[in-house]
């Protein structure tokens, strides 16, 4: 058996009230009022007590009540000496009762004491203090050795159910504490993660209109300090500020829409690709079984395919796109393909292959594929013989 079995406390929550129901909360006072009322009652009634000797025994009394109160602090405390010192105390208060004749408070006070020893004390330390004050019953009982050995293991038993109870009820205390502070550590993981998706949805809205703006309001500033009459490029002007203004007005609704969306308040995301598809000219196919998304998916889904789409806008005007939703039994697939015209050249001489998956600077396909694979998902995209597809797949 290892040493700390004999050596280790009783767990502090063992020791108090916790988890203690209010029925047995008021059994346990009405014990103790009961045994205080019949130790004052033997005090009182014992004939060995006359005159000064009254006083004696409920002072007797008192201080095995101080006595019995002081070991239930110092043993929650876990300070062993003073606690033995204590029930020390105790076993001398039932001595001198048993001296004095007052027998049934002797027997109290030892019972009492064997009982409480193996219920807050280490093993090493109960089971001498429990023999004690059993022995000394066993030695000055006026029973017959059978009724005397019954009683003795009785209590003995008893010491040690009220041991095994007191450490069940201490360790489901402990479970119960521990799985309150793992449901808060997970509460603020929770927090932490949606402010994480929030701030990722602002910086992806945010980043795409700030980037589209800017590039709108560098032509007007070139177009303004370059043009020698500035009334004969006033349309061109007009157009990059007006075309800023829209991104501005983009970005801000693309803001709303991903913090509605992170709250549970979007519209299905087949209603949002129909009115992105249309805007946009391409046609968009809904095939499987249409169910509930998680706010996470959704999200992906739209921002993937809006990405696609403003990039088939910027580098393949005029091509024709086709936007599929398919809802599969564990997964949504979602794809974009575009067909039919010539992408602009970029770096590379006319007609050289655009990587869209990096357009962007880092906030564009490369941050939807990110984005897909903190899900669980995965975004492909490439060039085809006859275009450009994108392919997003995230748990249903």
């Amino acid at each position: 058996m290892p040493l700390s079995i004999w050596t280790s406390w009783p767990l502090r929550e063992a020791l108090s009230r916790a988890g203690f129901s209010t029925t047995r909360l008021w059994i346990g006072r009405g014990i103790r009022v009961l045994v205080m009322a019949a130790l004052l009652w033997s005090a009182l009634s014992n004939r060995e007590f006359r005159g000064a000797g009254v006083a004696l025994g409920l002072a007797t009394v008192a201080l095995c009540g101080l006595a019995l109160w002081g070991f239930f602090r110092t043993t929650l405390q876990h300070r062993l000496w003073p606690a033995l010192g204590l029930l020390a105390l105790l076993e001398a208060g039932a001595l001198w009762f048993h001296l004095e004749g007052a027998r049934a408070p002797a027997a109290v006070v030892w019972g009492a004491t064997a009982v409480i020893s193996m219920e807050r004390l280490p093993l090493a330390a109960a089971l001498p203090a429990m023999a004690v004050s059993l022995g000394a019953y066993t030695l000055r009982s006026p029973d017959d050795w059978l009724s005397t050995a019954t009683t003795v293991i009785g209590l003995g038993l008893a010491g040690y159910v009220l041991r095994l109870d007191s450490e069940a009820r201490g360790n489901a205390q402990r479970l119960l504490t521990q799985e309150r502070a793992a449901r808060k550590a997970e509460a603020e993981t929770a927090a932490l993660a949606e402010r994480s998706r929030i701030a990722r949805e602002i910086h992806d809205v945010l980043a795409h209109s700030l980037s589209a703006q800017l590039v709108h309001l560098e032509a007007a500033r070139l177009l303004i300090q370059r043009s020698d009459d500035l009334e004969a490029e006033r349309q061109q002007i007009l157009e990059r500020v007006v075309a800023a203004r829209g991104m501005a007005r983009e970005g801000l609704d693309g803001t709303r829409q991903a913090l509605s969306a992170l709250r549970g308040e979007m519209a299905p995301t087949e209603d949002y690709l129909h009115n992105l598809t249309a805007a946009e000219g391409a046609r968009l196919e809904v095939t499987g079984e249409r169910r509930q998304l998680s706010p996470e998916a959704a999200l992906a889904l739209r921002r993937v395919a809006q990405e696609a789409l403003t990039n088939v806008r910027k580098h393949a005007p005029g091509a024709r796109v086709t936007v599929r939703l398919d809802y599969t039994e564990s997964e949504v697939e979602l794809e974009v393909r575009n067909s039919g015209a010539r992408r602009k050249p970029r770096g590379g001489g006319p007609g050289a292959p655009d990587d869209l998956g990096s357009t962007g600077s880092g906030y564009g396909l490369l941050g939807m594929r990110e984005r897909a694979e903190l899900l669980g998902g995965t975004l492909v995209s490439g060039p085809e013989e006859e275009g450009f597809v994108v392919r997003l797949r995230v748990p249903a």
